[in-house]
């Protein structure tokens, strides 16, 4: 099996790498040897092995009938998705583990491959080397799954981890997981969770069959999370971590990203570091864990290698994916309904006056130096996003973090 690798970045080198490693087992489990041909790039890679099999022009893939299977790393939607549909309407299978593309051209692309008897794959673009997808989609079809909930971006876990074990600031471990190659330059994607509100978006059309927009997930990040939060956390037997949620609600999903504060018995507290954990109920299955290598060259690599091997195995044959172009309207997230832990500098005679009934979280201070040291902080009961709007708009809120 001749196949192509379009971006030769640190994915596509890593499946390169992978298929050498790997290259007697994968053979075996093919079915036949797996030898790329092509790699796409604009730049030249001179001493790489690869370097006599870089080209420039994508229809060069697309024209010659030796490849079979394509591998998009490229990242981004455009040039990738032009690129992807053209491989696939000349007959070539395609996996990638461009999380962009598929989340905004997931659907389209797999009506493509039916179209004209291929498939596209995409296990990379969800959790890194973690398998989900491939499971939501074959083990796991006997259940309706009714929620899905994960943390699903290494860069932020690795922040709040070392937030949670040195007492750092997220300015000081922003600055570390850039310089670590954790957090990219311009980090936005990831602290404010755009990251995660694509991969969610991704496992719950898989789930409902339907497109699910991104844009239209309640979408919040990291970067109002201070150590003192963490403090706070602490004294509650609680960890912070960024999750991305999807809860079954009637005909439809509510879904969701932001900072929760864990208790020590939830199933992805003690998920840490830049590791991913990925949370399943389905209402046979019960519920079931998800836990590994959320990102990072090899691990992605392995992932992506895994659908070509799939691919070498099923030539000819389309693996259904029920995931439909007809979109599906989520639920308002101001009708979910969540407990609160909450920071003001207003005092406990406000608050009882705004929530009624709180508890008071006491024995933390952010220090002599710190304007907010006469703050008050309390958990309200569960009620709605909306009811919780209307009633801290009474206070003066420092910050609010969701209770899991």
């Amino acid at each position: 099996m001749k196949i192509a690798v379009m971006g030769y970045g640190t994915i596509g080198s890593g499946v390169v790498e992978v298929l050498n490693i790997n290259q007697e087992k994968i053979t075996r489990r093919a079915g036949e040897p797996v030898e790329v041909k092509y790699v796409l790039d604009l730049r030249d890679f001179p001493g790489d092995p690869i370097q006599d099999k870089v080209i420039r022009d994508y229809k060069i893939i697309a024209e010659d009938p030796e490849v079979g299977i394509v591998v998009e790393t490229m990242g981004g939607v455009e040039p990738a998705y032009t690129f992807v549909k053209a491989m696939l309407e000349a007959g070539k299978q395609v996996t990638t583990s461009n999380k962009n593309l598929v989340a905004a051209k997931g659907a389209e692309l797999i009506a493509i491959a039916r179209e004209h008897g291929v498939n596209f794959q995409f296990e990379a673009s969800v959790g890194g080397g973690i398998p989900i997808i491939r499971p939501l989609n074959k083990c796991l079809t006997a259940d309706e799954i009714e929620e899905i909930t994960g943390i699903l971006n290494g860069t932020t876990n690795y922040m709040l981890t070392k937030m949670t074990d040195e007492g750092a600031d997220f300015d000081e471990v922003l600055k570390d997981a850039q310089a670590k190659g954790y957090a990219e330059k311009d980090p936005t994607a990831d602290i404010e969770g755009h990251d995660p509100a694509r991969k969610i978006a991704i496992l719950t059309s898989l789930v409902c069959g339907k497109q699910i927009d991104f844009e239209d997930i309640h979408c919040e990040g990291i970067t109002k999370i201070s150590a003192t939060d963490i403090k706070y956390a602490k004294a509650m037997n609680r960890s912070i971590k960024l999750l991305a949620s999807s809860k079954k609600v009637g005909d439809s999903y509510s879904c969701m990203v932001a900072p929760f504060m864990l208790k020590a018995s939830h199933p992805l507290c003690n998920v840490n570091d830049v590791f991913n954990g990925i949370f399943v109920h389905g209402n046979v299955l019960g519920d079931a864990m998800f836990y590994g290598s959320g990102a990072g060259k090899l691990p992605t690599a392995s992932a992506v290698v895994a659908d070509v091997v799939d691919m070498v195995k099923h030539q000819h044959t389309n693996i259904f994916i029920d995931w439909k172009p007809e979109k599906m309207e989520i639920i308002d997230y101001l009708k979910t309904k969540n407990a609160f832990f909450v920071r003001t500098s207003s005092n406990k005679t406000a608050v009882e006056e705004a929530f009624g009934k709180v508890e008071y979280v006491d024995g933390v201070s952010c220090g002599a130096v710190c304007a907010c040291a006469e703050e008050v902080a309390f958990t309200t009961e569960v009620m709605t996003e909306a009811e919780f709007e209307e009633k801290a708009a009474k206070l003066s809120v420092i910050n609010r973090i969701r209770l899991g």
